[in-house]
């Protein structure tokens, strides 16, 4: 009844070669209809309205009674005249105003405090020199190791500050500003560009390097570089000691991931998206030529080829003809933060999707996880999965659109201070607003609960951790009032 739409002037047709199962999504709900093939959105639709009345006219079953009204009824699948099968039919029945349960195993009852109610961040002003509102934005709360009484935090417009980790602290000083380098947000369609990510070195305490990842004002190319503090003044670094050590050009100004971390092996692990625009247009995630849509890990310490890191020997492509060797693993859309489990060195991603899934990942070495082929565990487009790839992973965790359309990736919790979160892995929703907490088990490998521990309305940017475990969540805000953590029991 309607044909596919349109992106960019072409035609949005993934339909697959006669002999293959196509998945077919329909959803019918009173203020909003689609139609997704294969993952893909075909069409939005009203039931009843002009052009609803339109493309049912065009039925060859547009005379029989009652068809393509507006109410209770059956669904029409019409096959035009070609032969067709059909398997695996699903039914879901939603909400009167179309809203579905959430898929739930309980509810925590927590909610958010500020962690600093006294903090202020030096030189930051809501309102910028043109007079507009300037909201802060944090994107990162870590902490150097060995050094657990101060925290740094990066503002997405291209700030860092550090401050104690104290409940009382009262002043986060500007360690290092490089606003001029950055892509400013907000910026015509470059709302996922800025400063995205830091890391302390691990050995920072003896070295003062840090690494941030950033996309650059000129041209929009992602940079991965390196900084080191001041040795007079260990609040402050020195601006020209930049070190860039990576640098990726962007096609698109979104699905730029940025979230770095180092891992328990003490390498640092760079998130890249897949470049960005809709549908992966140019295969970036299954192309293992390019770094994009990756999961990447490179040593610090060490120099190679002319660039200031070098390829770890054990890293899964590095004796592979034609794969890039810093890639560890793969197939990711839009990876909005990364963090290792302190405990089990596990590294966890929220992969955001594009039309229906949010997925949650276990990062393991070499993995495929299986964008733009899938999304989350289920197919998408009609691109044949390359012959020179693995087989697709599927998440630990997915969950609809009709729950929310932003996973924000979390941490796990090794605080003592709540004991109801110990374990749990804490990812959030930005659409929706809602947090929750994954139980993983060990031994199968499975997320064995999921429990709500917000119901809604915290638009959470990223989560941060400090050196107890305790987990920290930021939102923008126009006050300086950024940055919480949990409480137990409703809100006052």
């Amino acid at each position: 009844m309607f044909k596919p739409n349109e992106r960019n002037g072409v035609v949005v047709d993934v339909t697959r070669p006669a002999g293959q199962w196509n998945q077919v999504y329909l959803r019918i709900a009173p203020n909003q209809c689609q139609v997704l093939m294969n993952g893909q959105l075909y069409y939005n639709f009203k039931l009843g309205d002009e052009q609803w009345d339109k493309a049912v006219a065009k039925s060859k079953f547009a005379k029989m009674p009652g068809f393509g009204a507006a109410g209770e009824g059956h669904i029409c699948l019409q096959d035009h005249g070609n032969r067709i099968a059909f398997r695996n039919i699903k039914v879901r029945k939603l909400a009167a105003d179309g809203s579905v349960q959430q898929p739930i195993d309980g509810k925590l009852g927590m909610h958010g405090v500020l962690a600093f109610p006294k903090l202020k961040f030096s030189g930051w002003d809501p309102v910028d020199d043109a007079g507009k509102v300037r909201k802060l934005r944090l994107l990162e709360l870590t902490y150097a190791p060995g050094a657990p009484q101060r925290l740094y935090t990066i503002d997405q417009m291209g700030t860092i500050y550090t401050f104690e980790n104290r409940r009382d602290a009262t002043q986060a000083e500007l360690l290092l500003d490089i606003q001029q380098k950055v892509s400013q947000w907000p910026g015509a369609g470059a709302n996922e560009q800025g400063l995205l990510g830091l890391a302390m070195h691990p050995k920072f305490t003896e070295n003062g390097l840090f690494f941030v990842c950033y996309t650059r004002r000129d041209d929009g190319a992602s940079v991965v570089a390196r900084y080191q503090v001041d040795k007079e003044n260990p609040l402050k670094a020195d601006p020209e000691s930049e070190v860039v050590l990576l640098e990726l050009d962007q096609p698109y100004q979104n699905h730029n991931g940025g979230s770095i971390e180092f891992g328990p092996d003490g390498m640092l692990y760079i998130a890249f998206g897949d470049g960005g625009s809709a549908n992966d247009p140019l295969d970036s995630a299954q192309d293992r030529t390019k770094l994009l849509g990756s999961i990447l890990r490179i040593d610090v310490n060490g120099q190679q080829g002319g660039k200031h890191y070098s390829i770890p020997t054990d890293n899964p492509f590095v004796d592979v003809d034609g794969v890039r060797p810093e890639i560890y693993a793969y197939g990711m859309r839009n990876p909005w933060r990364i963090a290792f489990d302190k405990s089990t060195g596990r590294l966890w991603a929220g992969d955001v999707g594009q039309e229906l899934w949010e997925e949650v990942d276990i990062i393991e070495k070499g993995g495929n996880y299986g964008w733009s082929v899938r999304e989350g565990s289920n197919p998408f487009g009609n691109r044949p999965l390359r012959d020179d790839v693995s087989p697709p992973m599927g998440p630990v965790w997915e969950y609809g659109h009709d729950i929310g359309k932003s996973i924000t990736g979390g941490r796990v919790y090794r605080s003592q201070r709540i004991p109801e979160l110990a374990g749990k892995y804490i990812y959030a929703d930005y659409v929706s607003g809602a947090i929750w907490a994954l139980t993983y088990e060990e031994p199968s490998g499975k997320v064995i609960k999921n429990e709500q521990v917000i119901a809604g309305g915290i638009p959470v940017l990223a989560f941060g951790e400090d050196a107890s475990g305790e987990i920290y969540y930021m939102i923008d805000s126009v006050s300086g009032e950024s940055i919480y953590r949990f409480a137990e029991g409703s809100a006052p």
